[in-house]
């Protein structure tokens, strides 16, 4: 499965039809139900394998962490192998919600030794809509034997506080976070000072992402060139992550701030901007 990082219900399903050996992952979750094994449990994709966002892709920590602190090498391989995923396997990831959790799946697993790692486009809602079939119920493989020599830091939180003195630094929230009018989940408003305003809608066009020309035009909107470093956060690193996959998507290389501002807003001495401006 060379090519994009992106993959449609119609080209997965070819895939699978045509016996090819991929590894399903569904990765169900949302701010107001992390757990989303119960709709996982009611239909999914036949053969894909659960992933629990919180315990697997994730870690707890503390606040001045934010709230989807990095999972640990071992814990990952330890999830991985839990997945039945082996060396060498290709791998498709999706969810229900905009392919925001996916994308954190698929950025964690790209140092792995797989052949090839996906997201669905469009995700459940795009094999739904195509009239592919789903199972019910719960699939627990045989467990894998997949090594992994690390796990992508991304950049810290002082290598985010320079980023926009020799790069372009992307909010991927929703605007009026952005510019600290309302902060529903962490404790200050405001943006990180120098910090630019892609909000993922930006790259979307509905729940699929935008072509990529499209989303190489929002890029370039926020000064995005050929030669520009990127680096993205939102609010607790999973955004973020899907920014990386549109950028890839559209051959912009993005790294990810996985503290995000849940993080800078934890960490005490952190300047705070606010408004439409990046330094206001």
């Amino acid at each position: 499965m060379p090519g994009s990082p992106l993959i449609s219900a119609h080209e997965l399903h070819d895939l699978l039809e045509a016996g090819a050996g991929i590894r399903l992952l569904d990765v169900r979750y949302r701010l107001d139900k992390p757990d989303g094994r119960d709709d996982y449990r009611a239909g999914h994709l036949p053969g894909a394998v659960y992933v629990d966002m919180d315990t697997e892709l994730a870690t707890h920590g503390a606040p001045s962490e934010g709230r989807h602190p990095l999972p640990s090498r071992e814990t990952l391989q330890d999830a991985a192998r839990r997945w039945g995923l082996h060396a060498g396997e290709s791998v498709v990831v999706y969810d229900d919600f905009r392919s925001v959790s996916a994308a954190r799946a698929w950025w964690l697993l790209r140092g792995a030794d797989v052949a090839d790692i996906r997201v669905l486009d469009g995700g459940l809602s795009a094999w739904r809509a195509a009239g592919f079939p789903l199972e019910t119920g719960e699939v627990s493989p045989e467990p894998g034997s997949i090594v992994f020599n690390g796990v992508d830091a991304g950049i810290s939180i002082d290598e985010a506080a320079a980023w926009p003195q020799h790069g372009v630094l992307l909010d991927a929230r929703a605007p009026e976070r952005y510019r600290g009018e309302v902060e529903p989940l962490d404790p200050v408003a405001g943006h990180i000072p120098g910090a630019l305003n892609l909000p993922a809608d930006a790259v979307l066009e509905g729940a699929n992402f935008a072509s990529p020309a499209v989303i190489r035009a929002a890029f370039e909107s926020v000064g995005v060139n050929d030669l520009t470093p990127v680096a993205a956060y939102c609010g607790s690193g999973l955004t973020a992550a899907h920014t990386a996959l549109a950028g890839a998507a559209a051959g912009v290389e993005v790294v990810v701030y996985p503290g995000s501002w849940s993080q800078w807003s934890n960490t005490a001495g952190r300047p705070i901007a606010t408004g439409a401006e990046p330094g206001a």
